[in-house]
């Protein structure tokens, strides 16, 4: 299905309360740097750097299907994200970031739980559903009186899943249908006229908010889009386009925001929850595996007072609940097992290693149990409960292609302790719902903790 689309420059004016003499374009490499931050603007003054926001901000967190780590700002030649580029050279950009999993079902819980999926209360269904008995941050936020906002472009948001919990507002883009196997909608254009008309409502941003839109079309089916460019008809051209219609609707969404009183006040991330996969390792499309393709994404932070640099320290999308609390001017919930990056963004921190990091695919009903952890150089992927490793070199292999297990005994062994001390302080959950896992077990898990015995009777 295509469509021939009205656009408009977008040139992220919108971002006009920083000076453009601030603004540091952001260089274009996929090699790590050595260094954990990249060169920022110099000041000829020693100034003290906030710690953070000035005020309790709005946040808007907006996430793109299936987006590559591989972006332009990334030095993807082509052009295939102009607006977000735009943003990315006024804002925070972390050249090395990991989703949680590769792919959403796993991922969207982790951003609102602040943990890992592997450690709520989970269907074992491949669409998991969340028990009721998980705590999102948004329920805070709502006990809080915070409003809370989201608008999705795909029909598993709502299926009963649990993951509105804690949202006063959750609504999907209009038309849409369930097909499991695939996203045959197109919805950029839905999902920016439905954010319009729900951010205009002054119930929702009359008073601090928290607003979430995760735009779906360059999840495969790859649909060619009539207003981008025609970059081929091989699956990776298609996504190209699909990407770039993406980023203009974002782009509308952003132009119209602007304009609005609230959006001075307003933090905006944006990130994938996945990469994808076009050929590498003999995988198309996502999930089944922890490959860099499929775990790797962009990861931009932009807020009121915050300068352009590039932070090359790796962080996982497990540091995203951590940091929207702080944004909002909210403590930290006890369960988070990330942490905040505002203050390294604001620059009143060196970023520090927070290595290393872990990744993993929880099994259920169509994935295999992979766990893997990143530190330095090297990467261990893990199969099952230690039935098979994978060791590789990130540096000298970025496209691991060369298992060093056999080649590398001492750098093995050492990586398996630190998978196991990584792994050894989250708290595993079964998944519940009787199914059949993947790897042959069957689903027999909690749908939330065990109820606390009843105080005994006072005696007579």
């Amino acid at each position: 299905m295509l469509r021939k689309l009205s656009w408009f420059p977008i040139l992220f004016a919108l971002f006009a309360c920083d000076d453009k003499k601030d603004a540091a374009p952001a260089a274009a490499s996929n090699a790590p740097d050595k260094a954990l931050v990249s060169a920022a603007p110099s000041a000829s003054v020693a100034v003290p750097k906030p710690a953070g926001p000035s005020r309790p901000l709005n946040v808007l967190l907006v996430t793109v299907d299936s987006m590559r780590a591989d972006m332009p700002w990334q030095g993807y030649e082509r052009p295939i994200a102009p607006n977000l580029s735009k943003l990315a050279e006024k804002s925070v950009v972390y050249t090395r970031a990991y989703s949680p999993a590769p792919y959403t079902a796993q991922t969207v819980a982790a951003w609102l739980s602040g943990k890992y999926a592997s450690t709520t209360y989970r269907a074992g269904w491949f669409f998991a559903a969340y028990s009721k008995q998980n705590t999102f941050f948004t329920e805070v936020l709502q006990d809080k009186g915070i409003r809370t906002i989201g608008w999705q472009g795909h029909m598993y948001f709502g299926r009963g899943k649990g993951l509105d919990q804690g949202f006063d507002v959750w609504e999907l883009a209009p038309g849409i249908r369930f097909d499991p196997n695939t996203d045959n909608e197109i919805t950029s254009e839905k999902l920016t006229k439905l954010g319009i008309e729900l951010l205009g409502k002054p119930e929702n941003t009359s008073k601090q908010f928290f607003a979430w839109v995760h735009y779906m079309d360059p999840h495969d089916q790859y649909t060619k889009h009539a207003d981008s460019p025609d970059f081929g008809n091989k699956n990776r051209d298609r996504y190209d386009n699909e990407i770039h219609h993406t980023d203009k609707w974002i782009a509308e969404l952003f132009a119209w925001g602007e304009k609005q009183p609230w959006w001075k006040d307003t933090a905006i991330i944006i990130t994938g929850d996945h990469g994808e996969a076009f050929g590498e390792h003999s995988m198309w499309k996502h999930a089944f595996e922890v490959w860099e393709v499929l775990v790797r994404v962009p990861l931009i932070v932009y807020a009121p007072g915050i300068k352009p640099q590039r932070i090359d320290a790796r962080r996982s999308t497990i540091d995203l609940a951590p940091t929207i609390m702080e944004l909002l001017g909210q403590a930290p919930l006890e369960q988070f097992q990330g942490k905040s990056m505002v203050k390294e963004s604001y620059g009143a921190e060196a970023p520090e290693s927070r290595e290393p990091i872990g990744v993993e695919l929880c099994e259920d009903s169509h994935n295999p149990p992979r766990r893997g952890v990143i530190q330095g150089d090297y990467k261990l992927i893990v199969w099952g409960k230690g039935w098979k490793y994978l060791l590789f070199n990130l540096k000298d292999d970025p496209g691991e292609e060369n298992d060093l297990a056999k080649k590398e005994p001492e750098k093995l062994e050492e990586m398996k302790k630190l998978y196991e001390a990584t792994f050894a302080k989250l708290p595993f959950v079964e998944p519940y719902g009787g199914m059949k896992l993947k790897g042959g077990n069957t689903a027999k898990g909690p749908m939330g903790p065990p109820a606390k015995p009843k105080p005994e009777e006072a005696a007579p």
